[in-house]
């Protein structure tokens, strides 16, 4: 686990370079996304004011994780963690587990449970979610592609 991870709010700052490595994750490349999507709806995002946090782990690796957390978003009562990321060349470090565990902090002010959706497909996504307490208590088929069925998975907080 890397010692040195500052998890922060995203500014605008961060936008370019978080969509920028972004697109290059096989898993949102599935999912089609696009630098000037992604840019889009980050913008959005900020300024709806929903939680978007990032991770930075030393100099070289600014805004190399984040995730998108709307604190009502799960039923308007629950927390729903949107996206998750980390840059490819920091997976394994502790980033991810990190930005989890801050983003459930701020959320547990406001909710007492986080919902998320997991694709069929992503099994090194639900072995992490399962790792930090998360329990999958459903799955909704072909809600965005077809053929792919999203698992939603809870935690209490």
């Amino acid at each position: 686990m890397m010692a040195n991870i500052t998890i922060r709010p995203m500014t605008s700052q961060d936008i370019a370079a978080v969509a920028n490595w972004m697109v290059l994750v096989p898993l949102w490349q599935r999912y089609h996304v696009t630098v000037t999507a992604a840019q889009t709806q980050f913008e959005q995002g900020l300024k709806q004011q929903d939680m978007l946090l990032v991770a930075d782990a030393g100099s070289e690796a600014r805004a190399c994780g984040f995730t998108w957390c709307l604190p009502k978003g799960a039923f308007g009562l629950s927390a729903y963690l949107r996206l998750i990321g980390v840059r490819q060349d920091q997976v394994g470090l502790g980033i991810g587990s990190a930005l989890l565990a801050e983003t459930e902090h701020v959320a547990a002010q406001h909710s007492k449970d986080m919902f998320l959706l997991v694709s069929d497909f992503n099994t090194d996504a639900q072995r992490f979610y399962r790792r930090h307490g998360y329990e999958q208590i459903g799955a909704i088929a072909g809600y965005v592609l077809p053929h792919v069925a999203e698992l939603i998975f809870r935690k209490r907080l």
